[in-house]
């Protein structure tokens, strides 16, 4: 969470536009879906929902963000990313948003999975903002 709201105060212009998130308090309540409950990796998913917060606006219905960004901002690898587009779609998922290097990791996906799921790449922590919110 530290990473999304560093990430949110280092870019804020470009993110929420005029709004200053400093005064801003945000309550956060994180739920795990999986076995490994770390919470680790949730920078880009983290973001979106401050930014989401700071604009007024909800994530897309049945959306899935996943990625760890670092503290600059540059989205890192995401080794699992067969493994979470599975997840999402035994959660009832219907899009998944990936950062744009986990596509080649995708070629063992199953044919059920390809079908069952829309996979939208981001480029980065702006980028995948844009794409988690809802219009």
């Amino acid at each position: 969470m530290r990473i999304g709201e560093r990430n949110l105060y280092a870019d804020a212009r470009r993110l929420v536009g005029g709004r200053d998130p400093r005064p801003t308090g945000f309550a956060v309540r994180l739920r795990p879906t999986d076995a490994a409950r770390s919470g680790e990796g949730l920078g880009m998913p983290a973001l979106a929902a401050l930014c989401g917060a700071m604009l007024g606006r909800h994530a897309r219905g049945g959306a899935v963000a996943a990625g760890a960004m670092s503290l600059g901002g540059s989205v890192d690898p995401l080794p699992d990313a067969a493994r979470i587009a599975e997840l999402a779609v035994d959660k009832g998922a219907r899009t998944l948003l990936l950062p744009v290097s986990a596509r080649r990791r995708l070629d063992d996906l199953p044919d059920s999975v390809w079908t069952g799921l829309d996979i939208e790449f981001y480029a980065d922590g702006p980028d995948g903002v844009f794409k988690a919110l809802a219009e």
